[in-house]
């Protein structure tokens, strides 16, 4: 006897949404490199290329590897531990500045 039923294998996206993520990645890309052709200096250049950069990864993170359908704990698992490293990165940074200048005197 067969089984007439259907069971869903997985969840199916439109390709209209892959194709404005390609189209949005492309433009933040243009963008990006007018920053270098505009001859963007200083620490202007240097956040608008950062904030160009951290918006692409987050389309990336979103859309292909499906993080934006994913649940809270596993959204929690990926960014806490980058989050902790800034903080201790930046701890550091403060204690070898204070270790720096307590030396110097």
């Amino acid at each position: 006897m067969k089984s007439t039923q259907t069971h869903k294998v997985g969840q199916v996206h439109p390709i209209s949404l892959y194709l404005k993520a390609w189209l949005l990645l492309f433009i933040l890309s243009a963008c990006s490199y007018m920053v270098d052709y505009m001859q963007v200096q200083g620490y202007l250049r240097w956040a608008l290329i950062l904030f160009f950069m951290v918006m692409k990864a987050g389309l990336i993170l979103a859309v292909f590897m499906h993080l934006n359908w994913e649940r809270f704990a596993v959204k929690l698992l990926l960014f806490i531990p980058p989050i902790a490293i800034l903080i201790f990165i930046t701890l550091m940074n403060i204690e070898a500045g204070y270790v720096f200048i307590n030396r110097y005197l």
